[in-house]
């Protein structure tokens, strides 16, 4: 049987660590769809026509090791506002959250738009100078030449595209659990998430 649990929330709260702490725990298949904007952000700035690249995607080009990069973190939240890229990724993330034996999808409109009926919806988020840090932490530690302010504009900015754009633009959905990590250590936010979906998880699955 399928049960999809869809993670939603902007850059840096820690959707990535949980969805995929939460995919582990359960035995379930995951996928970061942030990776399908970056692939397509990443052939646009090799001169890709944005939405030929998001209709002609491979799942090879998701492995890509290069794909974390602040430059293409940018073109995708760039790519990720131009609606024929958005409706083109749209079966390919549907397909995945319906396999067997149970997925989980992380990105910023999976409980609102990609999987409306999904079976558990989180909306993991943290304060921007919270998630500044640690993307500058992250960034850091691969050598990247970024300052602590101007990490934080790029975070603002983003969190502004990915709100403000009028298809599908990043909001918790209605029947969504917002879990705040701002305080949180991963552990304790992690646990925290899986305690929610054992509340909605059948016990016969």
């Amino acid at each position: 049987m399928s049960f999809t649990v869809a993670i939603d929330g902007p850059a840096a709260a820690g959707k990535g660590t949980i969805s995929k702490g939460v995919a582990a725990h359960f035995g379930f298949a995951h996928l970061d769809t942030g990776l399908l904007y970056r692939a397509v952000g990443r052939r646009t700035l090799e001169g890709a026509d944005p939405v030929e690249a998001a209709q002609a995607l491979t799942a090879e080009e998701l492995e890509q090791g290069d794909l974390r990069t602040a430059e293409i973190a940018q073109a995708a939240s760039k790519v990720a506002v131009i609606p024929e890229v958005r409706a083109a990724l749209v079966n390919f993330q549907r397909a995945f959250a319906r396999r067997a034996g149970g997925a989980v999808l992380d990105g910023r409109d999976i409980g609102t738009v990609i999987c409306p009926e999904a079976e558990v919806k989180l909306f993991v988020t943290a304060s921007a100078e919270v998630r500044a840090e640690r993307r500058f932490l992250e960034l850091s530690a691969k050598g990247s030449d970024v300052t602590r302010e101007q990490v934080l504009v790029d975070v603002r900015e983003r969190d502004a595209r990915d709100a403000e754009r009028s298809t599908a633009p990043m909001k918790p959905a209605n029947d969504a659990v917002l879990l705040d990590t701002s305080d949180l250590s991963i552990e304790a936010a992690l646990a925290k998430a899986v305690a929610v979906i054992e509340q909605k998880k059948p016990a016969t699955s």
